[in-house]
């Protein structure tokens, strides 16, 4: 067995570009040639003047063409990421009492903002193991549906529809599913995310899409005077957004960043384009995982296997966290597993930025370096 601190991988398997990090994910040069392009005249400049504004609204009407949004749907945005926007549905979304699907690190979180929040009911929280994800229960006493389209820790991925019989909103988290899934928007009422994954921009953001039932959801609970901090007020955010802005100071390279990507996936066909590299990606890495005698799919259900982040089981013979530390050394970056998962795995990531060849020179990789332990 060779030294792990004396293996080299032979340059012409390394991946062309090593970032696989679920979030911050890889950005593509062609975004920071846009962003250096422009500089001179929107860094630097105020968010309440013409040119930043401007970029919002490139945001907001890029992302309705990318998801093909009905007449009335609208595009919110507002600082804090997805983690603010669990607070601020549980001041705005949410009118008594919601339902939560909880399969993963991520997809828990939201219930346990609505499970603290004082004003409102307990909510029903429907589990499952990691690995899977469980189903929707249409109730009467129900009045927010909450779900979740890919869970980022484990890699388990949900097709989106409206539970049968259901008349509450349906609010899905896509934090690291939107731009890289399929999603048929009269499934859901709210589809929020940020920007640091399949839109390979920085952090720090969240964005929502809001069907006309959602803006009325906002609007009254808004108008009934229940208190809320300005920071998680979500008509703050709508009346703001409708002017092509943010409450308060957004980054605005994340800003442009976002823009580019949005630009990059409509111009090349929108969602079907952007879902098609993720898959396209997935199909390779679940292909090798399969082939593997070493290595299989942490997610045993097939048509629950995310295809953008693919989570690797390793045989106990092979340390995937010695595999992560000799990629990492040849500037393979951030395939470590989740760290609260505890698996001896990796976890790999499949945005619509990462092209499928370095997916394949990945795996390639990992053959090589278990081969010479």
């Amino acid at each position: 067995m060779s030294s792990p601190d004396s293996l080299q991988i032979p340059e012409n398997l390394l991946p062309r570009d090593g970032r696989f990090g679920s979030g911050p994910s890889k950005i593509r040069s062609a975004q920071i040639d846009a962003l250096v392009t422009d500089a001179s005249t929107y860094l630097g400049t105020s968010h309440r003047q013409s040119t930043v504004r401007a970029k919002v609204g490139q945001i907001r009407e890029g992302l309705s063409s990318l998801f093909s949004l009905p007449e009335g749907y609208e595009v919110v945005l507002g600082n804090g990421g997805s983690t603010c926007f669990w607070d601020a549905a549980t001041f705005h979304l949410i009118e008594r009492k919601s339902e939560h699907l909880a399969f993963g690190e991520f997809s828990s979180k939201f219930a346990a903002a609505a499970s603290a929040a004082p004003h409102l009911e307990d909510p029903v929280v429907i589990t499952s193991e990691p690995g899977r994800h469980p189903f929707a229960e249409s109730r009467d006493d129900v009045d927010l549906y909450a779900l979740t389209h890919n869970e980022t820790s484990t890699g388990v991925m949900m097709p989106i529809s409206r539970p049968a019989g259901a008349t509450g909103l349906v609010a899905v988290d896509a934090t690291s599913g939107a731009g890289a899934l399929p999603v048929d928007p009269t499934q859901f009422d709210c589809y929020y995310f940020a920007p640091q994954k399949s839109f390979a921009s920085d952090g720090g953001l969240w964005l929502a899409l809001l069907s006309p039932a959602a803006v009325e959801r906002v609007e009254s609970v808004a108008a009934s005077g229940r208190w809320t901090p300005a920071f998680f007020d979500l008509k703050i955010a709508l009346d703001n957004s409708r002017l092509n802005q943010t409450y308060n100071t957004p980054a605005l390279t994340t800003l442009h960043l976002l823009a580019s990507q949005i630009e990059w996936f409509n111009a090349h066909g929108g969602l079907e384009f952007s879902a098609g590299r993720s898959a396209r990606s997935a199909e390779i890495l679940y292909s090798w995982a399969d082939a593997s005698e070493f290595a299989r799919p942490f997610v045993e259900n097939p048509e629950m296997r995310s295809t953008v982040v693919g989570t690797i089981d390793f045989t106990p013979e092979v340390d995937a966290a010695l595999v992560a530390s000799i990629l990492r050394r040849h500037g393979v970056l951030d395939t470590e597993p989740y760290r609260k998962l505890g698996r001896n795995q990796l976890r790999i990531a499949m945005f619509p930025a990462v092209d499928s060849e370095d997916v394949a020179a990945l795996c390639a990789s990992i053959n090589w370096i278990v081969g010479q332990l």
